[in-house]
């Protein structure tokens, strides 16, 4: 970590998040699972997109996208942070940049000018806080290895790929450069599975990634028992800590597990007034655990600052900090 000029360097499809409040009946006229990931062509994004302006028209526009949350809840917290990502040069494109920008985020990545628009997350939220997701990827779907360059990865203390980009085979290749010109630099590689239908996907790629390639893992219960198609979460938890040096495993209100071989903290969630809509817990978590890390901090502090991140995010509207996430950790842990 000696040549590190940053903390983090992110890789991930680089959306724009449109967040609607829905009600489950419209889930089920969709014939959307909720809770689940859905790819869907531009045609289809923009067919759902006209619907809910049209029944529901108080939906909120901001940059987004798993990994881009990350890092912004990162930059919150005062970490120094680099993303990598695809847009086009259209108007969804500049305000993803503009918003990174705003977030304290360094986003360099050469937008397209042809092909497929700026990618789009319709976030559709449910009375119960729990988020379905319609994502047209877009020019995401465009990342390539040559978008991963060694400059880059060597910059970060630790480089972070969003799983969601598995669903591209460019993109695997990107993540297997990056995972080597990072443990190449002496840098380090964390992985965050995304989703438990994204990991069906792909879950023998998966398992190469994580056995080959990743020293922390961020998963949730339901991503980590499809990795290893167990039922039981203690049999997860004991395969997992095989594989890769750190696995941080989040439960939602059960809070979370931090392994590092025989050593297993157990972190408990952050108590929060009322949980509004649940997008972005994970991406914040990662952002906590990650910040503290890099700063050389003990992994159950480490897991506390996701904890107190990721209670924040679910207690408002949207998948970015609204509180400065320095400062309220600060107040908490007194760091």
């Amino acid at each position: 970590m000696a040549n590190a000029t940053v903390d983090l360097v992110g890789i991930g499809n680089a959306l724009v998040d449109v967040l609607v409040n829905v009600e489950d009946s419209f889930l089920n006229a969709e014939d959307l699972q909720k809770g689940g990931m859905f790819l869907v062509d531009a045609a289809q994004s923009d067919a759902l997109y006209t619907k809910l302006s049209d029944l529901f028209p108080a939906g909120v526009e901001m940059s987004g996208g798993s990994c881009g949350n990350t890092m912004a809840g990162f930059a919150s917290l005062g970490g120094k942070g680099a993303y990598i990502g695809k847009v086009k040069a259209d108007q969804f494109g500049d305000a993803f940049r503009k918003g990174m920008q705003d977030q304290g985020v360094a986003f360099d990545s050469s937008p397209t000018t042809e092909g497929l628009a700026t990618g789009k997350c319709l976030v559709l939220v449910s009375p119960d806080a729990q988020r379905t997701m319609v994502t047209f990827l877009g020019a995401a779907t465009e990342l390539t290895p040559d978008d991963v360059t060694e400059e880059t990865i060597a910059s970060g203390k630790v480089v972070y790929l969003e799983g969601y980009l598995f669903d591209q085979d460019a993109a695997k290749n990107a993540f297997i450069k990056a995972a080597d010109l990072a443990h190449d630099a002496g840098q380090e590689v964390s992985l965050t599975l995304s989703d438990g239908f994204c990991v069906d996907r792909h879950r023998d790629a998966f398992r190469a990634l994580v056995e080959d390639h990743v020293d922390i893992l961020f998963a949730n219960e339901q991503e980590i028992l499809s990795l290893y198609q167990v039922e039981n979460f203690d049999d997860a938890l004991q395969q997992v800590r095989a594989h890769c040096r750190i696995a941080c495993l989040t439960r939602s209100e059960k809070g979370s597990v931090v392994l590092s071989g025989e050593d297993v903290h157990i972190v408990d969630a952050e108590p929060v007034d009322r949980v509004v809509d649940t997008t972005g817990a994970g991406d914040l978590y990662a952002a906590g655990f990650l910040y503290g890390y890099t700063q050389g901090l003990p992994l159950a502090t480490c897991g506390r600052i996701g904890a107190i991140a990721s209670a924040e995010v679910i207690s408002h509207y949207g998948a970015r900090p609204e509180a400065d996430l320095k400062a309220l950790v600060a107040a908490k842990l007194d760091l």
